[in-house]
């Protein structure tokens, strides 16, 4: 009885299944359909408008069929179905046998779904592979390898992504990089004609590379006669002249004198206002010293106390009725500051005063940096004795005590060893103590021998007071030879107060207005002159701790080939280390 069951369910499931079949015709119509599909479908697979996609590598193959299913046919041996198997990957449809009919398996659904899945991993792909530097590469690492650029490669690495810039321009970056031994001196040249037009253009130098940059700043168009400065990272451009009726142009016979102050940061190459002076000044001497965190502290301290002993030794003058410029305090107080305090100053020698105040403030806490401005010009082309100082954190300008009286108009200064020396046309030395807030005559044995119409240039290199001046050489000492003029340098021993000789500059002093600073050991000079119709400028290079080599020529011709003569008169630099 099991058997006869048995077999009347195998005939019911046949038959059954013989009412399922397709007809061997209407098989062939559907292969060949799909045939003509998957030729139209080899060119684009992406195609929504077919139903199959080509890159399902998973469960389905090429030519539509369920890829699961012939594997498992192969598995089982069956050679018609390796047949098929094989037929469906090569792209050629399915092949069917002579007594079977299969029917393949298709999802429009499934195969959209797998299209999209593709996609975004396509893209998360391409994500991955341009970040790949930023993925597997930390913060520390990445940065400790972008701080050790130079700048010029660090410019560049900025414009990779936002990721590289915002990383460089943090102040942490700066610090690392301001601490570190990775930068390099970097000479900025201001204030040139271009076109009878000041153009604003600033050129700057890169020494370790030997190569010149030129940066475009709009905010310095129609700017002359100003001073710079540099302090940390930052380029402090002080006063100037604008022309009023020719603007652009440098034009002495109707001017406006400025008081403002702005900073460039080269590194952003961004430019900010702070606080202005209040006196406003064309051609100040300016100078940047180091002083301590409690110096503008103990100053008001001071300055408090003087106004109330001005006050004791004026007496009988009510607040309602008082002086409200204080003329007659500030009167008194110059006459008692000059006559008295200065005249018995002149045996204090400045080496003992600067060795003790250096010891006392060395032994204080943190450090930062003021700059001083001191003489100029002021709105009506006079010359000023007054002077000022900024501090940077307070953002605020505060005045100095005035020049001693026949100082004369103070042409070069410099700070060293935390006194600011300036030097006058009038060849007097005088020395301002930051520290204690007043001026020092220096008696000097004897002034270097110079010629009146080339201003002397004051340099601090390494706690070494120098000074470059142009003096007439009497043909060596040799009967008929002719005389010439050369720039010499000398050193001022500050015990004994006596100039000496230290090196002679190799070129002829063309330029009265040559301009150099000093970098750490490194002195460098920018001489710009005209001849026979051309404009041509010289870089040269002096290192002080080997004399012996003497001067070096970096550069040449470089900046000046389309800048007019005018600009040997306006130009102003400085030097960062970048």
């Amino acid at each position: 009885m099991t058997s006869q069951k048995s077999l009347t369910e195998e005939e019911i499931i046949n038959q059954e299944f013989e009412s399922l079949s397709v007809s061997k015709r209407l098989v062939r119509s559907m292969s060949q359909k799909l045939k003509r599909k998957n030729h139209k479908n080899e060119s684009s697979e992406d195609d929504e408008t077919t139903g199959v996609s080509l890159r399902c590598l998973t469960l389905y193959g090429r030519g539509g069929g369920c890829k699961v299913s012939a594997d498992m046919d192969e598995e089982s041996g069956d050679p018609g179905s390796r047949r098929r198997s094989s037929a469906s990957e090569d792209g050629k449809g399915p092949t069917w046998g002579k007594d079977e009919a299969t029917v393949d398996c298709f999802s429009n659904r499934m195969d959209k779904f797998f299209r999209r899945s593709n996609r975004r991993l396509l893209r998360c792909n391409e994500v991955e592979q341009s970040n790949s530097m930023n993925a597997r590469l930390p913060d520390d690492i990445l940065e400790m390898c972008l701080v050790r650029l130079p700048l010029a490669s660090l410019v560049n690495a900025r414009r990779v992504c936002k990721k590289w810039r915002n990383l460089t321009t943090t102040p942490r970056f700066m610090q690392i990089r301001r601490e570190g031994l990775f930068q390099s001196s970097w000479l900025f040249l201001f204030g040139v004609i271009k076109n009878g037009y000041c153009s604003g253009e600033i050129h700057a130098l890169d020494v370790s590379q030997n190569q010149w940059h030129k940066i475009d700043s709009q905010i310095l168009k129609g700017r002359f006669f100003f001073s710079v400065a540099s302090i940390h990272d930052d380029v402090y451009v002080v006063g100037g002249c604008s022309s009023l009726t020719n603007f652009g142009r440098v034009d002495r016979s109707s001017f406006k004198t400025h008081k403002g102050v702005l900073v460039f940061s080269p590194l952003t190459k961004s430019w900010r206002k702070v606080a202005a002076m209040k006196y406003a000044r064309s051609s100040p001497v300016l100078g940047i010293s180091e002083v301590n965190q409690d110096y503008f502290v103990s100053r008001n301290q001071q300055s408090r106390s003087d106004r109330r002993l001005s006050r004791s030794r004026v007496g009988g003058v009510s607040d309602v009725y008082e002086d409200p410029h204080r003329l007659s305090v500030r009167r008194q107080s110059r006459h008692s500051l000059d006559e008295n305090e200065i005249s018995s100053l002149h045996t204090i020698k400045p080496c003992k005063f600067t060795r003790q105040k250096h010891e006392s403030s060395s032994s204080k806490g943190s450090k930062k940096f003021v700059m001083i401005a001191v003489g100029g010009l002021g709105s009506w082309d006079e010359s000023l004795d007054s002077g000022e100082i900024y501090d940077p954190v307070s953002n605020k300008w505060t005045d100095i005590q005035k020049v001693p009286l026949d100082f004369g108009v103070a042409c070069t200064g410099v700070v060293c060893n935390e006194v600011f020396y300036v030097y006058s046309e009038s060849d007097k030395l005088a020395g301002y103590d930051i520290e204690r807030g007043y001026w020092i005559k220096i008696q000097t044995i004897s002034s270097p021998p110079r010629v009146h119409e080339y201003y002397p240039k004051l340099i601090s290199c390494k706690g070494r007071l120098l000074m470059l001046s142009v003096s007439w050489c009497e043909g060596d000492g040799q009967i008929g030879r002719r005389n010439k003029a050369v720039r010499k340098l000398w050193e001022l021993d500050l015990m004994q107060l006596k100039w000496t000789e230290e090196s002679t500059h190799p070129d002829a002093p063309m330029d009265w207005n040559a301009a150099f600073i000093a970098d750490d050991e490194l002195i460098f000079g920018v001489e710009m002159f005209k001849i026979f119709g051309q404009v041509l400028d010289f870089v040269t290079m002096f290192d002080v701790s080997d004399a012996q080599t003497g001067w070096n020529h970096i550069s040449r011709n470089h900046a000046a080939n389309d800048l007019d003569a005018s600009s040997c008169m306006t130009k102003s630099m400085t030097v960062l280390r970048l």
